[in-house]
Parts: C-alpha cells; structure tokens; sequence
C-alpha cells in the first residue's frame, strides 16, 4: 500500500541514538567533554589571535575564521545530542530541523570554500613572500572570505530548499542524530531521484572544485620550494603547510564519504560514525593541528597566559 502523502509534516523523531540507558549517561558526558574542549579551543584561537598583534597576518585571520565555523557548526548539532540524551525526548519540529540542516550546511560549505582560500594564500607567502603583505591585503583578505560566506550561504539555499521540498509521509522517523541529508532523503516518500542529481550534482562540484583549487596552489607551491637553494629552507618553508594540509586531508576525506556518494547503497550506520567525527571530532581537532606545531601560536598563548597572571597578581 501506498504511503499516505503528509506534506505538512511538524516534527520528525530522531532514532539514530542507542535505547539502552546504560549508555546515555556516558555518551552525554564524552559528547560534553569534546564539545566543551571545541569550544575552548576554537574560542580561544580567536581570542588569541584578536589579542596578539603578531598575529594580525593573512593566515592567521583566515585561521580565525575557521576557528568560528568550527565553533558555529558544532554548536548547531552537538546541543541537540545532548538535550536529547539528558531528556531522552527524540522530537524535532519541522522548523527547526530545516534551520538545523540550513547553518550546518552554511558552516560545512563555507569551510569548504576557506580552505582553497587558505591554500591561495599559502601559495602567495611562498611565491612572492615580500609582497605578500602587500597582495594579501586587508580588503582582499576581507573580499576572499566574504566570498567563501556568500558561497557558502548559495548552498546552503541550494540544499535546503531542494530538501525541504520533497514530501514526507507517515513514517517521519529520522535514523539518525540530526537532520543530516541522506537520512532525510531516505525518509522521503517523494521522487527524491531529481532532487539527489540536483544535489550530489552541486556537491560534487563544489567539494571538486575546491579540492581542484588547493591541489593547484600546491603544486605550485612545491614549484616555488624546489626553486629553493637551501635544503633547510625547504624543509623549514614547506612546514608550514603541513597543519593546514593535514586539516584538508580530514575535512575533505570525510566529505567525500559522506556526500559525494548518492544514498543508494549506502550504510546510514556507517554515515553515523563519519558524522559524528566531522560534527565533533574534526572542529574539536582543528585547533590543536594548527598551535601544535605553531611557534607563533605558542608564544602568543605565553604572552597572552602571562599578561593574565600579571594582572592577577597586582
């Protein structure tokens, strides 16, 4: 029999969380812990970097930037898993699951975009480093990241209005722990068959296109390395790529797996773990990639952790 077409569905029922109650409490505490962790950490790098005028460089207000979607796309999910795990209510209005699905995908494309731009200006500090300050300058530093929001923002509508079209029926429940996109398409009761091309079709570009852009600039910036006399120099200039190559390496990695593919033949349970590390995991681990190995990142927190004690002692 035919499913009943419900068009103006309220809510959904996430299921895609664990029914034993043994495990509730512990998976809310280890949801905390990393989203508390992610926000000290993404927080405090714009905070850093705001206070540190060594820091006021090209790649480090790109940095900030990205330290902000990190905190913005975590917290767009991660309350929602915990709310539900402390109440246990597994209900989400209709509304505010496509706000959910909208700034999760205004996070995720943006950060998309942000990286190529990180990548560009990479390849511009290696290429011409005594012009870079010059090249990278404020309004073209501003104009590259207002592109990669407005580009960003133009998905999210894209994806959203294409989702949220799509009829759903009597069975509104969600296997999963979010309004993420191959749940929803797998729920609908609609020919999802042009809306899929639509999306996958756009996704594909963007994650490609993006990807195309940072693998260009590398290439030509390993280019611009080999030109390089000195073995150390070499060494020393193409470290610092490496947080931000591994960064791209994770963030499109995941990408790929989870949306570059259609839904058809796919593994929700799997889409489950790969969410939960790019929702959680990836923005929590950002920030430690790029200070780990930051000599200036380290002494800014120095300075910064000296000042306080200072004036805590005076």
């Amino acid at each position: 029999m035919a499913k009943t077409n419900l068009t103006s569905v309220s809510e959904f029922i996430l299921t895609g969380f664990t029914d034993d109650p043994r495990l509730k409490i512990p998976l809310f505490l280890v949801f905390l812990s990393l989203y508390l962790v992610t926000l000290l950490g993404n927080v405090g790098m714009v905070v850093l970097i705001h206070m540190d005028v060594q820091l006021h460089t090209p790649m480090y207000f790109f940095l900030s930037h990205l330290a902000l979607l990190d905190a913005g796309y975590t917290s767009v999910i991660t309350p929602q898993i915990l709310a539900t795990l402390a109440t246990g209510r597994t209900v989400i209005p209709y509304g505010r699951c496509a706000a959910q699905f909208f700034f999760f995908t205004i996070c995720a494309g943006t950060e998309c975009f942000l990286l190529a731009v990180m990548a560009y200006d990479r390849y511009v500090a290696i290429s011409n480093p005594l012009r870079y300050t010059v090249a990278m300058g404020p309004r073209i530093c501003w104009g590259l990241v207002a592109g990669a929001y407005v580009c960003g923002a133009s998905g999210a509508i894209l994806r959203t209005t294409c989702t949220f079209s799509l009829s759903f029926c009597e069975d509104n429940q969600i296997n999963f722990f979010f309004c993420d996109l191959p749940p929803l398409l797998k729920l609908s009761c609609s020919d999802t068959t042009n809306t899929e091309i639509t999306i996958v079709f756009f996704g594909n570009f963007v994650i490609l296109a993006n990807a195309l852009a940072v693998l260009i600039s590398y290439v030509l910036i390993v280019k611009a390395i080999l030109r390089m006399k000195s073995s150390a120099g070499r060494a020393k200039t193409f470290s610092t790529c490496a947080s931000h190559l591994t960064a791209v390496a994770v963030f499109f990695g995941t990408l790929v797996f989870m949306y570059i593919r259609g839904s058809s033949g796919t593994s929700l349970e799997k889409d489950k773990v790969v969410s939960v590390f790019y929702t959680v995991v990836i923005p929590m681990l950002n920030p430690l990639i790029y200070s780990l190995r930051n000599k200036d990142v380290k002494a800014a927190f120095g300075k910064v952790t000296g000042r306080l004690q200072m004036s805590q002692s005076t």
